[in-house]
Formats: structure tokens, C-alpha cells, sequence
């Protein structure tokens, strides 16, 4: 089902539900947004927000510009910006995002990534040079004259 909502002047936006107590399996894919009520197995791939209700699971991968978990999801989470686990959330998979807000009482059994915006198209996502145990510095921090590292 598609409900149609206002929008913010950009032109209408929708909103796309699985009601509770409809199975849909397979790859959902939207522009907008997707709202989960009832059970996916398979992958969401989100344009918009998706929204998990507390009765609501999801079994699989899901990609989205941000998230609002509020139910159940077993698979990893790939989030643009904003990842919100509410205190009812249960996560079993990994998160990728740039921002993780957990309220007290949410559950998240898995590994998080928390990435950096790009400042440009040689930014690396989230990783800096790491001296190694040695003390030697790695290639990228080696002193421009020899004077410096002694």
C-alpha cells in the first residue's frame, strides 16, 4: 500500500506500507519511504526512511538514507545518515552509518561502523594512518627531512 504525504515543497512524498500481518518476500525498493508493520524477508533497498513498528520485522539486508527501528532486524543495516534504535528495537546484524542514536533498552548484537561524510573524492571512509607497534611511523607519516626523525 502507498499513502501519499505532504511534502517540504519538493513535490509529494510517499510512503510505502506493509501492513501488520502481510509477509512480503523478495526486494522492496522505493524512492520514498517504507514503513514496516508487518514481516519482509528479503532486502529493502530505501531511498527515504524506513520505519520498523514495534510489531514489525525484517529478515535481511537493509539499505536506506535513514532509519527508525522500532521492531525487529535480523541482517545488516546500511544506513546513509541517521540510524534510530528505539528502546524496543532488537538488531541482529552489523550497521554501517554516520550516526547511531540507541535509546535505553534497544538491542544490537553485531559490529557498527560509524563513517565520516567525504570531504571530497579522495576521502577515505572513516580510516586514519595508525602508527605501527614498532614506533615506526607508516608510510604516509614519514618525515619530509632527515633531520626530523631523528
Amino acid at each position: 500500500m502507498t499513502r501519499q504525504t505532504k511534502g517540504n515543497g519538493a513535490g509529494p512524498a510517499h510512503v510505502n506500507m506493509v501492513g501488520e500481518g502481510t509477509v512480503l518476500e523478495g526486494t522492496l525498493q522505493s524512492d520514498g519511504d517504507v514503513r514496516v508493520s508487518g514481516r519482509v524477508i528479503g532486502k529493502l533497498k530505501v531511498g527515504g526512511k524506513v520505519s520498523v513498528a514495534p510489531e514489525g520485522a525484517i529478515e535481511g539486508e537493509v539499505v536506506a538514507a535513514s532509519a527508525d527501528v522500532s521492531g525487529r532486524v535480523q541482517g545488516d543495516l546500511i544506513v546513509e545518515e541517521r540510524l534510530l534504535l528505539r528502546s524496543t528495537a532488537r538488531v541482529e546484524g552489523n550497521i554501517r552509518t554516520r550516526r547511531l542514536i540507541m535509546e535505553e533498552g534497544a538491542a544490537f548484537d553485531g559490529q557498527c561502523e560509524m563513517q565520516k561524510k567525504e570531504a571530497g573524492p579522495d576521502a577515505r571512509a572513516g580510516v586514519a594512518p595508525v602508527p605501527k607497534a614498532n614506533g615506526e611511523a607508516s608510510p604516509s607519516e614519514t618525515p619530509a627531512s632527515p633531520k626530523a626523525a631523528r
